[in-house]
């Protein structure tokens, strides 16, 4: 059984994201790059179905500028076998992405294609389930929990009210919550081994899509800055402001 895990280009969770000056976009400059949070809880699953022995190969695929190689040995040193990585440096929205993903699950025919259910930059929550509207693939999005058995999957994901288990027939794409596991460390020996593992460099055009957006960007700005907290003496003055001042009772 193949799983192909999708994995996105973002910048660091752990940074503090500039705006341009021309408000144009974010500014990239010298700013740390990661693998987005959820394509790593994706991999680390898909890695986990193989060390059962129900999966036979982890199969990495990003789409992005050259420099999203970082990204692809990374998943290959978390335990990916090989990776693709389709490059262009035109940003790519979702239904751009998902085309492009779609023809390579054509080609590559995986089992399961187990990926994050959104990326931190900009958090649209919207290629998992565009692919498996173009493939015709089922679908158990938001999952905490997957068991695959033969040729179904049972996905547990969190609803409002608590758990839901589905069945879903494979072949199937899975998108990863953030509950589903705790991805590990690449240790220094796969760090090595991965240099060595395979990666293929493919372009939009190769897999005939044209990278065209019909989004376009109007202006980028920071969120405001919330004002310092007051502190008020008694409970009426506390009533009085929130009902005239903030307005919410």
């Amino acid at each position: 059984m193949k799983v192909l895990v999708p994995v996105k280009r973002v910048v660091d969770y752990n940074v503090k994201v500039r705006v341009k000056a021309d408000q144009s976009d974010v500014d990239l400059a010298n700013v740390k790059m990661s693998m987005n949070p959820f394509c790593e809880i994706a991999v680390e699953e898909a890695v986990r179905l193989k060390e059962k022995g129900t999966a036979t190969e982890v199969i990495a695929v990003s789409i992005g500028p050259k420099t999203a190689q970082e990204q692809l040995r990374t998943a290959m040193a978390l335990g990916a076998d090989r990776s693709i990585l389709v490059e262009t440096d035109e940003a790519v929205d979702s239904l751009t992405a998902a085309k492009i993903l779609a023809k390579i699950v054509e080609e590559e025919q995986p089992q399961i294609v187990m990926m994050g259910k959104q990326s931190i930059d900009t958090d649209n929550n919207q290629t998992p389930q565009m692919l498996a509207g173009l493939t015709g693939m089922s679908q158990g999005m938001f999952a905490s929990k997957v068991e695959v058995e033969g040729e179904n999957a049972k996905i547990t994901r969190e609803i409002d009210g608590g758990l839901q288990t589905i069945e879903i027939k494979l072949p199937a794409v899975i998108s990863a919550d953030l509950r589903l596991n705790d991805p590990r460390y690449a240790k220094l020996p796969n760090i090595m081994k991965a240099k060595k593992k395979p990666l293929d460099s493919k372009t939009p055009a190769d897999y005939g899509v044209e990278v065209a957006s019909k989004l376009k960007t109007l202006k980028v700005e920071p969120p405001a800055e919330r004002s310092a907290g007051i502190k008020v003496g008694s409970v009426d003055e506390l009533v009085d402001k929130l009902k005239n001042e903030a307005k919410v009772v």
